[in-house]
């Protein structure tokens, strides 16, 4: 008896694609009911985090600039944004960025040279408990509680200030005023150190000891390990650091409202004073536009943030 041979890869060879059951009902064939409960666990935890994000920071981002090109009656104007570039608010920004880099440069190195102490002390597991513990707490202590430590401490009556004026030590005599922007600098290391112990020391935990040891035993010194070494792996790490304290110091805003009452033109108590109505007739948009601003200069930070993060973390596996 004859048999018809079906030819290759004809629907009717048993062995050409889509020919069996499963490929004829495509990808829904495919989807059981525990890959779909795999896939719903997997997705799960995102669920909560992704609406906390779009509630949380896209949809006020996207209200903020749309709301930074919109008249008073809904029209697209740029005359916000020209606005909020010149002028105090202009002055402003350059405030802001000012106070932001002093505010993490300087804790950054107080904050290295903090968590190389602790990192590098032999038997200091206590030690580090305690300082971890103590730099979770002062970094976030702030706003009005933290101004009237200051007031009480360090201000033109505090108490530090008259123990060094009984010392003969005029502290405002020689130009410092708490309520300046130097005041608020000092003011500001109080948590900015603190922060930054908290997110270098694990950079420098991520440096090995196999590392020291080579570079001792081909005859390198100390220094010479941290040049041509630790420092080039650490590097990516500090300087991130620094960009993550210089988007906390930007965005600050109750310690320098409290403590200032709004005299120093930072752009943060800015838009404090729009939010709070205290706005001329027909430029309720201008504290949008300085939203914009402050979403922009943060952004730029966290873009080059992550990039080095990503570079040190190739040697930090």
């Amino acid at each position: 008896m004859d048999q018809t041979v079906a030819a290759p890869g004809s629907l009717a060879d048993p062995g050409a694609p889509g020919s069996d059951p499963a490929a004829e009902a495509g990808p829904l064939g495919r989807l059981t009911v525990p890959g779909a409960l795999r896939w719903l666990r997997r997705v799960a935890g995102i669920v909560p985090f992704g609406a906390y994000v779009t509630l949380g920071l896209l949809l006020p981002m996207i209200a903020v600039a749309v709301g930074a090109f919109e008249t008073n009656n809904g029209g697209f104007t740029f005359s916000n944004v020209s606005a909020a570039t010149h002028g105090i608010y202009l002055h402003g920004f350059w405030q802001s960025i000012i106070l932001s880099v002093f505010t993490s440069i300087l804790p950054a190195i107080f904050g290295l040279l903090i968590a190389y102490a602790i990192f590098t002390a032999k038997r200091g597991n206590v030690l580090r408990q305690v300082v971890i513990t103590a730099s979770g707490v002062f970094a976030n202590f702030g706003g009005v509680p933290l101004a009237f430590l200051f007031i009480a401490s360090l201000g033109s009556s505090g108490l530090i200030t008259h123990w060094l004026a009984n010392i003969g030590f005029n502290l405002y005599g020689y130009g410092f005023s708490l309520y300046s922007l130097s005041g608020v600098i000092v003011v500001y290391l109080y948590f900015q150190i603190p922060l930054m112990v908290l997110v270098i020391l694990p950079a420098l935990e991520g440096l090995r000891p196999a590392w020291r040891e080579a570079a001792e035993n081909m005859g390198a010194r100390t220094w010479e390990y941290w040049r041509f070494v630790g420092g080039p792996v650490l590097l990516p790490s500090f300087l991130g650091c620094v960009l993550l304290l210089f988007g906390s110091a930007l965005s600050a805003y109750a310690t320098a409202e409290a403590l200032t009452n709004g005299t120093i033109p930072l752009t943060a108590i800015q838009i404090g004073s729009f939010l709070n109505g205290n706005v001329i007739a027909g430029q309720e948009n201008i504290g949008k536009a300085l939203g914009l601003g402050m979403v922009v200069i943060i952004a730029v930070a966290m873009i080059i943030y992550v990039m080095l993060q990503r570079r040190a973390a190739k040697w930090l596996r």
